[in-house]
């Protein structure tokens, strides 16, 4: 190493030990930023200037040290696991939370819930056949039999209001859908010129990392890495952004809830679904919440599955209850009454449009015609269909056992994938989040080491200096 190419040779260390230290500092400042991934400056020895010709000296030492590039320290595998793992305890966790509500509208066990209504309204026809000659029973069981229509009706409205809730949530999704896949687009393009240009973009990516990770937990998105420094990112299997361009996606379908029981024909023709804007083809989604959503809004999904229910509920009520109550005589009349005790509005869903049709209490059948009115047979005798075999009573069980069993499976699957998710993130942030520690000791090292070149810079200006001015007096 010649003298004064020692200088160059200090210097460049002066240079790669205070950019190294800035990377460390930077990273220090984002400790706790969310979505920053740790960053590295790569140095490398400069290789000294040599060419093979009859004067070489041979073997010579190097020209100092200079930085590359700075590295982010993010691992694509982890990272395409921990998206993985997104778009399937979003999922799963939009789903359990739609059958919880559904579970919490029923309320039950408990006084308040249906199942009380129907033991009362079954124990008011048993009152009547104590005593059918008490107007008070009479009216007491048409009070209850329309409290019994009423909670079947909330429990619709619960029902219904809960879809209409979902599908606003759904419109919502699919806005941020398309401007979170816009935004994406936009730092692709300025991700790639960065790029390109020999600049560093790391900050960049990570923005584009934690929407791509969005994106996962809203619609099962994946990416594909280009060369450029972009990335593709795709739902369904169909391209999202390509580029810095991106794609559109629309909702479709009818604003109300379709059972396909009691329901105007109308609704159920026009499901709610996703299109692409540009095309109109349609999109089906792999994962993510709205996957769950558009699951649950379909006329076989869980919330429509529960407001057939509740009109299978108010038709068995009727059709159990009607044929055997117009057998039976009244107070009013001799014979039988022919009346049925329930009816339905028409129009409207069989659960909403459930009422008592009978509105004298004495019209209530509650003898047998061949004993007289005041016999109370026939009332006894419809009060035994609480225990009927496929009754309004066993369904409304069925039901309710099969939507808790189903709630529980869909939170006990839930808890799995979050706990998954977060082993996933666990991974990803060992690599890639940002350890005090070890930055503290790195600063420490590129200090040490940005000292130690400044005193090899220090100590060739003293060499040459003895040696300018102080040897010799030619020239003076």
């Amino acid at each position: 190493m010649s003298t004064f190419s020692g200088i160059t040779t200090a210097l460049s260390s002066l240079i790669a030990q205070r950019q190294s230290l800035d990377v460390a500092g930077q990273n220090i400042a984002n400790a706790n930023t969310v979505g920053y991934t740790r960053q590295r400056a790569e140095t490398t020895s400069i290789e000294s200037a040599s060419m093979p010709t009859m004067f070489s000296t041979g073997l010579t030492a190097g020209n100092g040290t200079r930085v590359t590039g700075i590295t982010r320290m993010g691992d694509a595998f982890l990272d395409a696991r921990v998206r993985s793992a997104t778009s399937s305890s979003s999922f799963q966790s939009a789903q359990a939370q739609t059958l919880s509500q559904l579970e919490t509208s029923f309320t039950e066990p408990s006084d308040l819930g249906v199942a009380s209504n129907l033991q009362t309204f079954w124990a008011d026809w048993q009152n009547v056949a104590n005593a059918p000659d008490s107007s008070a029973a009479r009216t007491v069981l048409l009070g209850d039999a329309a409290a019994l229509t009423s909670k079947i009706t909330a429990g619709y409205r619960a029902v219904d209001t809960q879809w209409s809730q979902l599908r606003t949530t759904t419109e919502a999704n699919v806005t941020q859908l398309n401007t979170t896949a816009q935004s994406i687009a936009d730092l692709n393009g300025q991700i790639r010129a960065i790029t390109v240009s020999g600049g560093n973009a790391n900050e960049l990516m990570d923005k584009r990392d934690l929407l791509v990770t969005s994106l996962a937990g809203l619609a099962g998105a994946t990416t594909q890495q280009r060369d450029d420094g972009s990335v593709d990112v795709l739902v369904g299997g169909n391209t999202l952004v390509t580029g810095n361009r991106a794609e559109q996606v629309t909702l479709l379908g009818g604003s109300t809830m379709a059972t396909g029981t009691g329901q105007p024909p109308a609704s159920s023709a026009d499901p709610v679904r996703l299109t692409w804007s540009r095309s109109g083809n349609p999109l089906t989604l792999e994962g993510g919440s709205m996957a769950s959503n558009l699951v649950d809004l379909s006329p076989t999904g869980a919330v429509a599955s529960t407001a057939a229910m509740w009109n299978d509920l108010a038709t068995k009520i009727a059709t159990t209850v009607n044929p055997v109550h117009q057998g039976g005589q009244g107070l009013g009349s001799p014979g039988a009454t022919g009346l049925d005790f329930f009816s339905f509005a028409a129009g409207v869903p069989a659960a909403t449009g459930l009422q008592v049709a009978i509105t004298n209490p004495s019209d209530i059948a509650a003898g047998d015609p061949a004993k007289g009115a005041l016999d109370g047979s026939w009332a006894d005798k419809l009060s035994q269909l609480s225990t009927a075999p496929g009754g309004p009573d066993a369904l409304y069980r069925s039901f309710v056992v099969d939507l808790g069993v189903r709630t529980s499976a869909a939170t006990q699957r839930s808890t799995v994938l979050d706990s998954t998710r977060s082993t996933a993130e666990n991974l990803q942030l060992s690599g890639a989040s940002v350890d005090l520690d070890q930055e503290s000791t790195n600063m420490l090292a590129y200090q040490r080491a940005y000292q130690g070149a400044a005193r090899v810079l220090t100590t060739m200006d003293e060499m040459l200096d003895t040696l300018i001015n102080r040897t010799g007096t030619v020239g003076r």
